[in-house]
């Protein structure tokens, strides 16, 4: 029986991105059979493609590369406001250096409070910053400036990470009553907010069971992911348009 890979391992033997092989896949250069909510790919069927004589291109060599200017962000921010009301976290899509490239979506009355200031507002981004830097591969929770847990997901288009897709605003545990109150009167003083306020803001929290945990972090990957074939096949619509109105040029000269 023909041993199946996973995409990732496709991916290493490949050396293309997971968007490329979901391309390959869908334009027939790749065989792949669905099992549960995961790809999986006979080896053989990749092994044929690594001895073709020409190597499998991972990008449309007429598809300019991506950069975060080009992301529909209009078309992102609705998808993700949905999608964020739906799984109930705060959600937001940066650039590689934590800037904003989306309004946050869902955000929850704490947080609104943080970003009311100046200074708050650049705590986050900070907090951003830092996640977007980190190594790790696959979205991990960690606490963000305020106190709260936040992941992130790579927005990847040909190997190359575009931007980032980051949910939060949720705990992963209950808090220790007196040391959220110690942080919320730090919160209050650094950004020049009434601790009052914060305080009543902070009584509504989103504390997230294992499970939840857990689909969150598929939820974060597959909603990256889609963002990435949606700026790629935008990208690539747009050159298209970009040819025929050189061409039409050309034809009336």
């Amino acid at each position: 029986m023909d041993e199946l890979l996973t995409t990732r391992q496709v991916q290493a033997q490949l050396q293309v991105d997971r968007t490329t092989i979901y391309r390959m896949l869908k334009d027939g250069r790749l065989q792949g059979v669905k099992i549960g909510q995961h790809w999986r790919f006979p080896r053989s069927s990749v092994e044929a493609m690594l001895t073709e004589s020409s190597p499998p291109v991972p990008v449309h060599p007429e598809t300019p590369r991506l950069s975060p200017k080009s992301l529909p962000l209009h078309c992102l921010q609705a998808i993700q406001d949905v999608s964020a009301e739906t799984v109930e976290v705060g959600a937001i899509t940066t650039d590689t250096d934590g800037q904003p490239l989306t309004e946050i979506s869902n955000c929850c009355q704490f947080c609104n409070l943080i970003l009311s200031t100046e200074s708050g507002r650049q705590a986050c981004i900070d907090s951003w910053r830092w996640l977007a830097q980190h190594p790790d591969a696959q979205p991990r929770f960690f606490t963000c400036h305020a106190g709260f847990q936040y992941a992130r997901a790579r927005i990847e288009v040909d190997g190359v990470s575009t931007a980032m897709l980051v949910a939060g605003q949720f705990f992963t545990t209950a808090p220790d009553p007196a040391e959220r109150e110690a942080q919320i009167q730090q919160l209050a003083e650094r950004h020049g907010l009434p601790a009052a306020e914060l305080r009543a803001a902070d009584r509504s929290r989103n504390i997230l069971s294992k499970t939840r945990q857990a689909k969150i972090a598929i939820w974060l990957e597959k909603l990256a992911n889609t963002f990435a074939i949606i700026s790629l096949e935008r990208a690539d619509m747009l050159n298209r348009l970009q040819r025929i109105a050189t061409l039409s040029i050309i034809s009336k000269e």
